[in-house]
């Protein structure tokens, strides 16, 4: 959004934690993330004290217009501004799923809901998890990706049909049951599993499949030209996720995507023509395998799809 916002003529101050150096020269760090479970997963939030003095700092010394939080409930430097409320506040929820947070602060949470002056909230999903805490009207606004990145990138080199996994290693993503299908998936297929997290060295040592590259971490660059050079993205997520941006990028990339059919997969692969993915019963690996595998061989279909 900072892109393209910049692009448009408008000033941009992206103010954030930061584990190394900022990303783009309009970031300004205020600190390190602390690394906090919630949802199945792992949040990088900034709650400490140090981090709400240089929060408060940036603030002053601009003179912002208008200030967009990202989860404004958030433990640290959205509600910290949501308190000062420096400029007219667009708050944008992005959860869905179990929060616990959100439970054990709904008072503040309420207080904090009532300082903005425009919710948006990514998907329904997203709505149904803050319903009680906000009131007035919450705009339901989908997630953006910059789709030229992804169409215009220039497409990893393969050797054969490759099914690409972008992300975190943990029971949430499925990870593990992709790696299961491999059981009914053709010999000459690839899977680059591209991404880290706690299951990373259990899963190595469990599927040691030569039809697998573990890649890590990867730079931006590198995971857009692999999303544009797999014959299929994969998305197989149990359940926890408000919204598949992942999937958006999949398809800017003219990729096939086979995920799992959670709600928040269900409504982005969800079009006026149909169903703009192959989705499968969640958790099952024999039924993600046969949908990779209608992929990759029905030509006429992922012409469908893409």
């Amino acid at each position: 959004m900072g892109r393209t916002l910049r692009r448009r003529g408008h000033e941009v101050r992206v103010i954030a934690p930061c584990d190394g150096p900022p990303p783009e020269l309009f970031v300004t760090p205020i600190g390190k993330s602390i690394p906090t479970a919630s949802n199945g997963s792992i949040a990088p939030v900034a709650p400490d004290p140090s981090a709400q003095l240089r929060t408060i700092r940036a603030l002053w010394d601009e003179d912002f217009d208008v200030v967009h939080l990202h989860e404004p409930f958030a433990p640290g430097p959205t509600i910290t501004t949501a308190m000062l409320k420096p400029a007219p506040l667009v708050g944008t929820f992005h959860a869905a799923g179990d929060q616990p947070y959100y439970k054990r602060l709904a008072g503040l949470a309420s207080w904090g809901a009532r300082r903005l002056d425009v919710r948006v909230a990514v998907s329904e999903d997203a709505v149904e998890l803050i319903q009680g805490l906000v009131e007035g009207e919450v705009h339901v606004l989908f997630n953006g990706i910059e789709a030229e990145r992804f169409r215009d990138a220039e497409p990893w080199p393969s050797g054969g049909p490759t099914v690409l996994f972008i992300g975190r290693h943990e029971e949430r993503k499925g990870l593990e049951v992709l790696l299961r299908a491999l059981e009914y998936l053709p010999e000459d297929l690839t899977i680059w599993v591209a991404g880290e997290g706690p299951e990373t060295q259990e899963l190595k040592a469990k599927y040691g499949d030569r039809r697998i590259e573990w890649l890590g971490r990867i730079e931006d660059d590198e995971r857009d030209r692999r999303m544009k050079g797999a014959s299929v993205f994969c998305a197989p997520s149990l359940g926890g996720e408000s919204f598949g941006i992942i999937l958006l990028e999949a398809m800017a990339a003219r990729t096939p995507v086979v995920a799992s059919a959670i709600p928040g997969y269900s409504k982005v692969a969800t079009t006026q023509h149909g169903l703009a993915a192959e989705l499968v019963e969640t958790g099952d690996a024999a039924a993600l395998a046969e949908g990779i595998g209608r992929v990759l061989s029905d030509q006429s279909y992922r012409s469908e799809l893409i």
